[in-house]
């Protein structure tokens, strides 16, 4: 996902095979052979007590038949597996995801859960066993039938065989696997509802291919009572019909069969940064069990094993499905191959590529559904968002196959973006919408990031701040190293530069990249054990110790802040003032670029939204400096901390600023030429809101706690109560003042900080100084407030803004007397 996380799969170009569409006729010949069941020593018998019928009284003609991995049987609502012998005994991957669904109830193309399945024979029924990779002990020891002993499969479905098929296939009726709603394959929980309405939901389509059984189902799920779900991201923003007791969804059952053989397997190395398949080891020789994880990766073997670089055997191949603009096409291609040069630095030329899918004249099978192919496909939706999936085999980590999914409304979302942060610096934007050129450009760096992700690459927040802001602002140093070392992070376009420098203002494949798909993907021909190969990797790992270009950074710690989302450069502050400084060219020209003749002023309304974003997110960045944690991923013998807290001096520094340019009234964005034709009132309230923000960041217990440990060792002398004295200095700034003048903007403000203190002055807590604190700054900024009362004379709003403070800070401190 481009703002989100993601997941992998591969595809191996195997020989065209058709699939018959579903309102194709019935092949006559298909599973016609073989209507009676086998005949045995006593067949008066077994016909007695068996319910298996023959094969045309449960697949008449008119069932629409679809050959593949199996053969899939369509009859009217109900599904069919015809399962030969061979394939009793393999394992399948059985991924289910959220296709589609309304408004508020979750994200299109979010994965439900994924399993590996089997089926058995046992007499008369099918059995669907869970396969289990969860626990294993692959070594030579009792431990191993230990493990095995405790490893019984479930038994997850069972299915009595209807008739028998060609060759003793085994037909069964699999409908109620897709029509109820199980704990294994349903969608329930995801939609956050209480059960399928079968009266409601239908199936939607049956596909079968070589490797695959593609399955939709139209279902409709009880609600009850509505309640927000977390991860809805787009459309309604969670705005739900409140009469609804219900939720129709679009849920695709993908089944794809495992290679006979698995990929040779890679162990994570928490420094690299891929996504992984994982399980707990038993026979491992460090005397109790050993969580171990498996990097997902492709298959990609050389033609020549000897040569450092050769050309692989399978290349890893996107198809650009039909569906996909003409007009993008060829910016989504160059975003895929911006990883073949990466890939040749790891020594496999030529391993990946991007063509476009055959048009129906040219192969009316073709199908992107089919998992010998990986494909970018386009979805009409007005979700600002884009997703690089993958299917991997959990015994392994090899990637089997991926569909990189680009929501139109990306355009949008890439267009805010570029526009907010880069729009004195390009002259292409001097008008919205942008011209297709450049919005091409945004659309092959959001592909080629959604590529990584498919290629096993997890995002890397350590990559935006690993350029300085000098390199940021430097023409020759971005258009060769781009401007921001890893294209896995989330540092967007380079707010940093300013007019005139000339930089390069979209980032490129990074440092880091080039690192990681060494790391992933680099063959070992010398190296005959998993332990050799280890030493091998860990040598390219060792690279991070000197070099910061190549560092990875979980995004899940917030106190880093050299790894953020949506930041750019090694130097917070500097970097938000350089774009404090654009956004407010940006306010200046925004009615001229935003505003047609004869047209409303929504467009107006969306872009000054989105700068007031871009200005918090900015300003967030800051914020973290303070009780800032700068953490490396070392090992014993590279250095002697991990942990590194920001010096007194920066934190300093970052308090300042925040005071200087938000707590302080930012009049440049109260600008009324954008806001009498947008609103009637609520500037306040949303720069308050803002503010607000940013206070409870600084004083949020974690970040306190960090600075007080951080002075208790010896690590800084820069603690709560100097913050605390910091911002009540600047936020009171007037009542040392002998007019005391206050404004609308700087009396909101100050209560607000004032029930803040208030609301932590009630929560004791013997762990921390927190309450005390509080306590002594509502006492000070009181007195301070008493001594400005004697400074206003005339303004009465003033009077009663003090003595209300006064009031509060008494009822909070002296509630009795009060």
């Amino acid at each position: 996902m481009f703002r989100l996380r993601t997941l992998t799969v591969a595809a191996f170009l195997l020989p065209t095979f058709a699939a018959p569409s579903l309102a194709a006729p019935r092949a006559q010949d298909e599973g016609k052979e073989a209507k009676e069941p086998p005949k045995d020593k006593d067949a008066k018998k077994n016909e007695k007590k068996s319910d298996i019928k023959p094969y045309d009284d449960v697949i008449p003609s008119r069932a629409i038949t679809k050959k593949g991995v199996f053969l899939v049987h369509r009859i009217d609502d109900r599904i069919f597996y015809e399962i030969p012998r061979d394939k009793f005994g393999t394992e399948f991957l059985w991924v289910t995801q959220l296709a589609k669904t309304q408004a508020g109830f979750g994200l299109g193309g979010t994965s439900i859960g994924d399993r590996v399945v089997r089926f058995e024979m046992r007499d008369e029924k099918v059995l669907m066993r869970d396969v289990k990779y969860s626990i294993r002990a692959d070594i030579e020891d009792p431990i191993r039938d230990a493990v095995a002993n405790n490893g019984v499969e479930p038994i997850l479905r069972s299915f009595p065989i209807k008739a028998w098929g060609k060759d003793q296939a085994a037909v069964i009726d699999v409908t109620d696997v897709f029509m109820t709603d199980s704990s294994e394959f349903g969608a329930a929980k995801a939609l956050n509802a209480q059960g399928m309405d079968k009266e409601r939901s239908f199936v939607e389509e049956v596909k079968a291919f070589p490797k695959n059984i593609e399955t939709k189902i139209l279902a409709t799920f009880r609600t009850g009572e509505r309640r927000a779900n977390p991860f809805d991201l787009g459309g309604g923003g969670g705005r739900v019909d409140p009469t609804l007791s219900s939720v129709t969804a679009l849920i695709h059952h993908s089944m794809i069969e495992l290679p006979a053989v698995p990929m040779k397997p890679r162990e994570i190395d928490s420094r690299v940064g891929f996504f992984s398949v994982g399980f707990d080891d038993y026979g491992s020789q460090e005397h109790g069990v050993k969580p171990r994880e498996y990097a997902t990766r492709w298959r990609l073997d050389k033609k020549d094993p000897s040569a450092e670089v050769s050309e692989v055997v399978q290349p890893i191949t996107f198809y650009i499905a039909r569906e996909v603009p003409a007009k993008w096409r060829p910016f989504i291609k160059s975003g895929v191959e911006l990883w073949a040069p990466v890939f040749e630095k790891a020594g496999l030329k030529n391993a990946i590529r991007c063509l476009e899918a055959p048009s129906v004249r040219e192969d009316p099978d073709w199908d992107a559904e089919d998992a010998r192919y990986s494909t970018l496909r386009w979805l009409p939706s007005t979700i600002e968002n884009a997703m690089g999936p993958h299917v991997a085999d959990p015994r392994s980590g090899e990637i089997l196959e991926s569909d990189i999914l680009l929501f139109h409304n990306v355009l949008k979302l890439a267009q805010s973006w570029y526009f907010v942060q880069c729009a004195p610096l390009d002259p292409r934007c001097a008008k919205l919408p942008l011209p297709d050129d450049l919005v091409g450009e945004l659309l092959a760096y959001i592909v080629a990031h959604e590529v990584g992700h498919t290629l096993g690459l997890r995002h890397n927040m350590k990559g935006s701040s690993a350029y300085t802001i000098e390199q940021l602002r430097s023409k020759e140093f971005t258009e060769k190293y781009g401007t921001e070392a890893s294209i896995m992070d989330y540092g967007r376009f380079n707010y940093v530069a300013q007019p005139g420098d000339g930089a390069r203002l979209i980032p490129l494949i990074g440092p880091y990249d080039f690192f990681a798909i060494e790391w992933g993907y680099k063959h070992f021909p010398s190296a005959k054990t998993p332990d050799e190969e280890r030493k091998l990797l860990d040598e390219i790992c060792a690279r991070q110790n000197t070099d910061p270009l190549v560092r990875f950074g979980d995004p899940n710690p917030s106190e880093d802040p050299s790894q953020q989302t949506e930041d750019l450069g090694s130097d917070p502050v500097k970097a938000t003032e350089n774009g404090i400084a654009n956004l407010k060219r940006v306010v200046d020209t925004l009615v001229q670029a935003t505003c047609n003749d004869g047209e409303d002023y929504e467009r107006l309304k969306d872009v000054y939204s989105e700068v007031l974003g871009q200005l918090d997110r900015e300003l967030g960045h800051v914020g973290n400096v303070v009780g800032g944690m700068r953490g490396r991923d070392l090992r014993f013998g590279n250095g002697e901390k991990i942990y590194e807290p920001a010096s007194d001096e920066e934190q300093r520094r970052a308090v300042a600023f925040l005071i200087a340019n938000l707590l302080e009234t930012p009049n440049w964005l109260l600008d009324p030429k954008v806001l009498d034709r947008i609103e009637v009132g609520g500037a306040s309230a949303r720069l308050l809101s803002s503010q607000s923000r940013t206070l409870n960041q600084l004083l949020s217990r974690s970040r306190l706690a960090r600075l007080a440990e951080s002075v208790q060792r010896g690590g800084n002398k820069y603690g709560p109560a100097d913050l605390m004295l910091d911002l009540r200095q600047g936020v009171f700034r007037e009542l040392g003042e002998k007019s005391a003048a206050i404004s609308l903007y700087r009396r909101n403000l100050q209560r607000a900080y004032v029930d803040l203190l208030i609301a932590r002055a009630a929560t004791e807590d013997a762990g921390n100084d927190d309450a005390a604190l509080a306590r002594f700054e509502l006492a000070a900024i009181r007195a301070m407030a008493r001594d400005a009362l004697q400074n206003v004379k005339d303004d009465r709003t003033v009077l009663a803004h003090l003595n209300d403070i006064v009031a509060d800070i008494d009822q909070a401190l002296e509630p009795k007397r009060t």
